[in-house]
C-alpha cells in the first residue's frame, strides 16, 4: 500500500466521521450520501444499485419508527452501514447492515429479503437477527452459555454476521445517552464481557478500542470523566511532547532514506485506566502514555527504522517485542519498543507496514475481501486459516456438555489482557502461549496425544520440572512414554491455557467415565444414607429432567460421572431433586382423614385470629382462620379447606390456590358462607390486599395515601416496583370492613391520574 493511498484513506474516514457527528438528521438521505461516498472511496465498482435499493427498502420498512432520541429509526441502520464501510467490507455486508433490523422490527420476512436481494444477504440478516434475540444474563450461567454457543455457531456460518453485530453494538453505545442509567450499565457490561473481547480476538482494534472507552464511560462515569479532565488539563504539554518526538523521528528516518508515515497519539482512556489499576499508580505516575507510530512500505524497512530509532534513543531493557516474526493469534503484526525520550520521559514506538496497519485496524475484516472479476461476480477470499480460534471454540462446544465449564473456559480464553509469550519446538517452529504457561501447556498445544503421554520436559536442553514457567525464546522438548498412565489431576492446578485444561478434563471424562460413574454413584448413596434420604423416590424422570436441564447434562450417568470426578457436589444435586419433588408431589389424604377432620369436635381450634361468624357445612361458629393468600372479606364468595392440625382455612372462590388445586386435594374443600347479617362493621376489620398498576410519576403515592387517609383506612404494608419501561406496580395491604367498602375504595383510586388498573390479589 502506498503512502498516498494511506493518506487518502485517512481523509475518507475523516469525512465519514464528520457526517456522523451531525446532531440533527432531519433528512436521512444526507447521511446515506455519506455512506455512498465512503464505499466509493475503496470499492472498485461504481455500481451501488444494490446498496441504494437496500436503503429504500429499510427506509420504507422503518418509516413509522423512532429511536429513543426521537430521530427517525433509519438513522441507526445507515450508521451501522457506515461503520462497516469504514472497515472496507464488501457490498453484501453493507446491504445486510442496512437491513439488519427489518426482520426483527418490521413486517418484512427473510423470504422477502431473499426474493428482493439474494440468499447470501438473507443468511447474513438471519444471523444478525438471531444474535439480537439472545438475552445476555451475567447471573444465569446456563442461559448465558447457551446464548454464546448460538453466537459462535452463527459466526461459524459466516464471520461477517458478528462483524455486523459489532457495528450494531458500537452505534448503540454511541447513542446510549438516551437510555436509562440501568440500561446503560447493562449494555456496557455486556459489551465488556462479550463483544469487546470478540472484537479483540478478531483483531478489529478500530472497533474494540471505541467499545472499551464507551463502556468504561457508562460503567464508571465518575472515573472516566475525571480521567478525561486530567488528560485534557495537560493536553498542550503532552501534544508538544509528542509532536517534538514525531518531528525528531521524521528527520532521522528521512535522513536514513526511508519513506514513512509518522504520527503520535495518547493511548485511549480505558487502556490508561487499566494500566493505572494494574500498576496501582496515579495518572502522573504513568509515563508511557504516548505511542508514536511509524508506517513503512515493507518488512525490511521496519527493521531498518528500528535500527535508526535505537540509535536515537535509549531503549528500556525487556520492553522490545517483535510481533512481525511472531504475530499475535489475532494476526496483529508490529515492532514495539519503549524508549527514554530527550526529557527522560518514556514513550512507545510501533513500527509496521501499511498492510500490517490495515490488519491491526480491521483484523479479520481486512481479510474478508471480495475480488471483483471482469464479469462483475464476487469470489470470496475466506482466509479460513485466520479463524483457528473460532474453530477451537466450536470444538469445545461439541465436546462439552457442562455449561459452567464451557463458560469458565470461554471467559478465560476471551481474557483480553493476558500477555503472550513465544517459544520454539525442537524443529524451530514458533508457538504462542499465555504468559505463565508450563511444559504441560506446550505439550497440549502440540497435540492431545503428546500431552496425555507426557512424562517430562527439557527446556534449552536441560530437564525442568513440569511446573516450570516458560520464558520468551525458550526451546521446549516434551518427553513422552507409551507406559504413561495419562495426565494427573494436579495438572489442572498447574496449566494456564484453557485448551490444556479442556483436554485434560476430556481425558478424565472419556478414559475414566465408567470409574467416575461408579464413584459418583457411591458418593451419592453414601450422602443419601447419612441424610436418611430414599433416593428412589426422587429419581423419577420428571424430577431428573429438571436437574439435567439445570446443570446441562444429557443423562443421569453423566451427572454421576461429574460427581465422581469432582465437577459437581452431590449435595447440590440431591437438594435440587428434593426441591422438584416437593413442588410436584403432594401427600395423599384419604376420605376417612377428611371426614375425621371435619367431624364434630375435630376442629377444637387453638385460638385463631378469625373474625365474624362463618358457617361451615351447617356447623355454627366453627373456629377458622382466614387465608393470607387471598384475604377474604365479608361479601366475598368463600369456601373452606381442611388443613392438617390447623382447623379450616377460608379462601375466596377465585383464589388461585383453590382454582389450581390438584384433583386429589379438592376432596378436602368444604362449603362455607358468611353468617347472615355479617357485612362488616366499624369494629371488625379484615385484611385486604390489592395490586395497583400505573404509569410511574412523581406524587402518585401521595395521591393514593390521601384517599386512604380521608377514609380512615389503616395501611399495614406497601411495596412499589418500577419496571424498566416505567410501569409501576404498587402492592398495598390494609384493613377494611366489607367487600362493598373495598369496591368503593377501588373505584375512587381508579380516578387517580396515571392509574391503569387495580386488582385484588388472588393468591
Amino acid at each position: 500500500m502506498s503512502q498516498d493511498f494511506a493518506e487518502e484513506k485517512k481523509d475518507i474516514i475523516t469525512n465519514v466521521q464528520e457526517v456522523k457527528k451531525e446532531e440533527d438528521f432531519e433528512n436521512p438521505d444526507d447521511l446515506f450520501a455519506g455512506l455512498k461516498l465512503a464505499i466509493l472511496k475503496y470499492h472498485p465498482s461504481t455500481d451501488l444499485s444494490m446498496v441504494e435499493k437496500a436503503y429504500k427498502v429499510a427506509r420504507d420498512a422503518h418509516k413509522e419508527q423512532k429511536r429513543k432520541s426521537g430521530e427517525p429509526y433509519i438513522i441507526h441502520p445507515v450508521s451501522v452501514a457506515i461503520i462497516l464501510a469504514e472497515l472496507e467490507l464488501d457490498k453484501e455486508t453493507i446491504v445486510a447492515g442496512l437491513l439488519h433490523d427489518v426482520v426483527e422490527d418490521t413486517d418484512m420476512t427473510l423470504e422477502d429479503i431473499e426474493r428482493e436481494f439474494n440468499p447470501e444477504i438473507a443468511l447474513l440478516v438471519d444471523g444478525v437477527t438471531k444474535l439480537t434475540q439472545l438475552n445476555y444474563s451475567a447471573d444465569k450461567v446456563e442461559l448465558q452459555a447457551e446464548n454464546l454457543r448460538k453466537m459462535f455457531l452463527a459466526m461459524a456460518k459466516d464471520i461477517r454476521v458478528i462483524i455486523i453485530k459489532l457495528a450494531d453494538r458500537l452505534h448503540n453505545l454511541r447513542t446510549l445517552q438516551y437510555m436509562k442509567p440501568e440500561k446503560q450499565r447493562e449494555k456496557a457490561r455486556e459489551t465488556m464481557d462479550i463483544y469487546s473481547p470478540i472484537a479483540q480476538r478478531l483483531g478489529i482494534s478500530k472497533i474494540k478500542i471505541e467499545l472499551d472507552d464507551l463502556s468504561f464511560r457508562y460503567l464508571k462515569p465518575d472515573v472516566y470523566f475525571d480521567l478525561v479532565n486530567q488528560i485534557e488539563q495537560k493536553k498542550t504539554q503532552r501534544d508538544k511532547f509528542i509532536q517534538d518526538i514525531v518531528d525528531e523521528v521524521k528527520k532521522h528516518i528521512e535522513n536514513a532514506g526511508i519513506e514513512a508515515k509518522i504520527d503520535g497519539r495518547v493511548k485511549h482512556f480505558f487502556s490508561i485506566y487499566r494500566k493505572m489499576v494494574n500498576q496501582d499508580k496515579t495518572l502522573d505516575q504513568i509515563y508511557d502514555l504516548f505511542a508514536v507510530r511509524i508506517i513503512v512500505d515493507n518488512v525490511k524497512e521496519c527493521y531498518a527504522a528500528l535500527g535508526v530509532i535505537h540509535e536515537m534513543y535509549k531503549p528500556i531493557p525487556g520492553r522490545f517485542k517483535d510481533y512481525i516474526a511472531m504475530p499475535k493469534p489475532n494476526m496483529y503484526q508490529s515492532l514495539h519498543t519503549t524508549l527514554i525520550g530527550p526529557t527522560g520521559m518514556p514513550f512507545e514506538i510501533q513500527i509496521r507496514t501499511y498492510e500490517m496497519h490495515k490488519t491491526s485496524e480491521y483484523g479479520i475484516a481486512a481479510h474478508w475481501k471480495y475480488k471483483e472479476n471482469a464479469d462483475g461476480k464476487n469470489t470470496a477470499d475466506t482466509e479460513e486459516a485466520k479463524l483457528s480460534w473460532l474453530r477451537q471454540i466450536l470444538e469445545w462446544q461439541r465436546e462439552m456438555s457442562d455449561n459452567k465449564e464451557f463458560m469458565s473456559l470461554l471467559k478465560s480464553d476471551l481474557n483480553l489482557y493476558s500477555k503472550d509469550i513465544y517459544c520454539f519446538t525442537p524443529t524451530g517452529d514458533v508457538l504462542n502461549l499465555t504468559n505463565g504457561s508450563t511444559p504441560i501447556d506446550f505439550a497440549y498445544a502440540i497435540h492431545s496425544a503428546v500431552g496425555n503421554k507426557m512424562v517430562g520436559a527439557r527446556v534449552n536442553g536441560k530437564m525442568v520440572p513440569i511446573d516450570y514457567k516458560i520464558k520468551n525464546g525458550d526451546r521446549i522438548e516434551v518427553i513422552t512414554s507409551q507406559n504413561s498412565k495419562g495426565p494427573s489431576r494436579d495438572w489442572l492446578n498447574i496449566v494456564m491455557s484453557t485448551q490444556a485444561k479442556n483436554k485434560i478434563n476430556q481425558w478424565f471424562k472419556s478414559e475414566l467415565k465408567e470409574d467416575n460413574i461408579a464413584k459418583g454413584k457411591e458418593i451419592v448413596e453414601k450422602y443419601c444414607k447419612s441424610k436418611s434420604i430414599m433416593l428412589s423416590e426422587y429419581t423419577k424422570p420428571e424430577y431428573l429432567e429438571k436437574v439435567l436441564a439445570k446443570y446441562g447434562f444429557r443423562d443421569w450417568n453423566s451427572v454421576l460421572a461429574a460427581i465422581g470426578h469432582g465437577g459437581l457436589k452431590e449435595g447440590q444435586v440431591i437438594n435440587r431433586l428434593i426441591e422438584e419433588y416437593e413442588k410436584k408431589r403432594k401427600h395423599e389424604v384419604t376420605d376417612e382423614e377428611i371426614l375425621e377432620a371435619v367431624g364434630e369436635g375435630s376442629i377444637k381450634a387453638k385460638k385463631t385470629n378469625a373474625k365474624g361468624g362463618i358457617t361451615v357445612k351447617g356447623i355454627q361458629d366453627v373456629a377458622v382462620r382466614f387465608s393470607k393468600c387471598c384475604n377474604p372479606v365479608p361479601g366475598d364468595e368463600i369456601v373452606g379447606f381442611v388443613t392438617r392440625g390447623r382447623g379450616v382455612s377460608i379462601h375466596r372462590t377465585d383464589c388461585i390456590n383453590i382454582l389450581n388445586m390438584p384433583e386429589l386435594e379438592r376432596t378436602r374443600i368444604i362449603e362455607a358462607e358468611w353468617q347472615q347479617g355479617v357485612h362488616g362493621s366499624k369494629d371488625e376489620k379484615y385484611m385486604a390486599e390489592i395490586n395497583i398498576f400505573a404509569n410511574n410519576r412523581t406524587g402518585i403515592l401521595a395521591d393514593l395515601s390521601k384517599i386512604m387517609t380521608e377514609r380512615q383506612i389503616d395501611v399495614r404494608s406497601m411495596n412499589v416496583r418500577t419496571s424498566k419501561q416505567g410501569l409501576a406496580t404498587i402492592s398495598m395491604s390494609f384493613e377494611i370492613g366489607s367487600v362493598q367498602e373495598l369496591n368503593r375504595l377501588i373505584d375512587k383510586m381508579r380516578n387517580v391520574e396515571s392509574i391503569i388498573d387495580i386488582k385484588r390479589t388472588t393468591g
